[in-house]
């Protein structure tokens, strides 16, 4: 008899007949012999309603009334299935998160889960009874020791159904939704997305971080740490649907169901050359003229950033293996002869080194970046580039100082020796080189202009914004410099939220104006799109294929940035959606290259 965790969301039991779908199809699997926990949302927009409500009587309600007030949506739809099971006949029983031992910190509309005391819940299960539980709440000590109910935010039903697998050490959790699975991107903006029959649980951090709605991150990051096979399919069929995979689970540790240790590896990669091109044509077609050549010459391109433009020239700078940078700086020079850039200049440099944390949720923490920028810059550890996403953030050093680098990661994020990598080879051989693409048209674009070029610039201006709990979604630190020796500087451009960008600038405020000359300009609206897959790190010409994809429909790139495993390019927002459809047709992902299970 095998153990699994069922989740429904708002609209499988949106009404009276829907209630009674999901019923039918929690019976059925009654009668298969498993055991099951089934997790339920609030009914259709009960939600949306609720806080219409509440902000009907006051414009600023209280987070604590808030979460009061929306835990009670749950309760409603609980009760019903409940109901509806036992007049099947099912032993069934609801039950609220503080019931069922869901204790979360006293963050009020976002607590994260610390732990499940499932006692109770296995002594329901031990009698026979289905349990109904509902999502998105949870139970944390307030003031004089009174429980107080807390919410966990966006995606919480998600959470909190992965959070009881990982508890229960249950066979598999399920996700349950009006979506067949993890499509290979948003059908309502391309017809042609394709199920995927499989996808890692790094791949789906990034793409959820990236806007693909199906899952939340977090529910994500608790299956991807604890090893839990997450299953997304239909409300409505038997299809099997989507199942999200996990390398290296790990036991629940004393600091808390969520909130464990963020980062579980670090490595350093010696023998790196950058190269980097300053004042290149702003134009669409010549970042995929650059990389095109450059795969063409048979040379492996490891992070890109391309900085925010300035006036009709942008900078573009990437690493390789510095065996390789002197073909890399000929075909170059040969591309900005065939452009006719005379004033574009390339500069080489060897000797370099690539240190990276690892973990899951990594940007969605704002303070683990800042962390790590400030642990290099107390240790006299300049920062040449820097490339972020979901699941990694990398930072190309003197080579010299990569070893120094790497340990004094290890001792930041108390890592042992057995998560420490050195020179490890490229993985994702035999995966596809995109699972998937994910247009966010929910960013909002900065650089701050003229910061020192030294140890602890990058820390300050991370440190800050990640003190109001801003996360930066991608970093970009420009290869234009200005200025020499003490007083050489240099711009940083990122992406955030568009709802945090007023708070950032406020943030910023203060630590710009100890540097004379330094800026925070913000940038025209903006669209982000970007392509995820296992193997870019064995595949070489993947960014060249998406720059190319874009250029053929004259749509320019105003940002680059590249992690491991996805590349990123920031385009005007009003060209958003004609970058994602042609993402999509240059990785085949509607069914013509790839064949069916390539899909995120």
């Amino acid at each position: 008899m095998a153990l699994y965790v069922l989740k429904f969301g708002g609209t499988s039991v949106g009404s009276v007949e829907r209630l009674q779908c999901v019923a039918d199809r929690i019976s059925r699997r009654r009668e298969e012999g498993h055991d099951l926990v089934v997790v339920v949302s609030a009914m259709g927009h009960t939600t949306d309603e609720l806080t219409a409500l509440a902000r009907a009587v006051c414009t600023d309600p209280p987070t604590r009334e808030m979460d009061m007030l929306l835990a009670t949506g749950e309760q409603v739809s609980i009760a019903l299935l409940a109901m509806a099971l036992q007049a099947k006949g099912v032993p069934a029983l609801s039950m609220t998160g503080a019931q069922v031992g869901i204790v979360t910190e006293s963050a009020h509309g976002r607590a994260r889960i610390l732990e499940v005391r499932t006692d109770r819940l296995r002594q329901r299960l031990d009698e026979g009874n289905v349990v109904v539980v509902a999502g998105f709440q949870g139970t944390s000590s307030g003031a004089g020791g009174t429980a107080e109910i807390t919410t966990l935010g966006r995606g919480g039903s998600d959470t909190s159904a992965v959070a009881l697998a990982a508890a229960l050490q249950a066979d598999a959790c399920e996700i349950h939704t009006d979506v067949p699975g993890v499509l290979t991107t948003d059908p309502r903006k391309v017809p042609e997305a394709q199920l995927m029959d499989r996808v890692s649980c790094n791949e789906m951090l990034e793409l959820a971080s990236l806007g693909a709605s199906v899952l939340h991150p977090r529910a994500v990051e608790i299956a991807r740490n604890y090893g839990i096979p997450l299953l997304v399919r239909s409300s409505w069929s038997d299809e099997p649907g989507t199942l999200l995979t996990s390398d290296h689970p790990r036991a629940v540790g004393r600091d808390g169901l969520e909130l464990g240790k963020p980062v579980d590896g670090a490595e350093l990669v010696q023998q790196q050359g950058v190269l980097a091109l300053a004042q290149m044509p702003d134009r669409p077609g010549v970042a995929a003229q650059l990389f095109e050549a450059l795969s063409a010459a048979g040379l492996n391109v490891d992070l890109i950033v391309q900085a925010t433009h300035e006036q009709a020239t942008n900078d573009i700078a990437f690493t390789l293996a510095a065996e390789e940078l002197d073909e890399a700086r000929r075909v170059c020079r040969d591309l900005l002869d065939q452009l006719c850039a005379q004033s574009c200049s390339v500069t080489a440099e060897a000797g370099m080194a690539k240190i990276s944390i690892s973990g899951a949720g990594i940007m969605g923490r704002p303070g683990v970046a800042a962390r790590l920028f400030d642990t290099l810059a107390r240790e006299g550890i300049n920062l040449r580039m820097i490339a972020t996403s979901e699941v990694k953030v990398s930072c190309l050093v003197a080579g010299d100082q990569g070893r120094r680098a790497l340990q004094a990661a290890a001792e930041a994020f108390e890592l042992s020796v057995q998560q420490l990598l050195i020179d490890p080879m490229p993985g994702g051989a035999g995966e596809p080189e995109v699972r998937g693409v994910a247009l966010d048209r929910d960013q909002a674009q900065m650089a701050v202009r003229q910061v020192p070029d030294r140890p602890g610039t990058a820390a300050a201006v991370c440190r800050a914004l990640a003190e109001e709990g801003i996360s930066l979604d991608a970093i970009v630190q420009s290869e234009r410099s200005h200025g020499e020796g003490a007083e050489r500087c240099r711009d940083m451009s990122f992406t955030l939220r568009r709802d945090d960008h007023r708070r950032a600038a406020r943030a910023l405020e203060p630590v710009l104006a100890q540097w004379p000359g330094a800026r925070l300009e913000a940038g025209p609206a903006i669209a982000r799109v970007s392509a995820v897959g296992a193997g870019m790190p064995a595949t070489a010409g993947t960014a060249g294929r998406l720059f190319r994809a874009l250029a053929d429909r004259s749509i320019n790139i105003e940002m680059i940035a590249t992690s491991e495993i996805r590349t990123s390019c920031v385009v005007a927002e009003a060209d958003g959606v004609e970058a994602l459809r042609a993402a999509h047709a240059a990785f085949g992902l509607g069914g013509t290259v790839q064949h069916r299970v390539e899909g995120g």
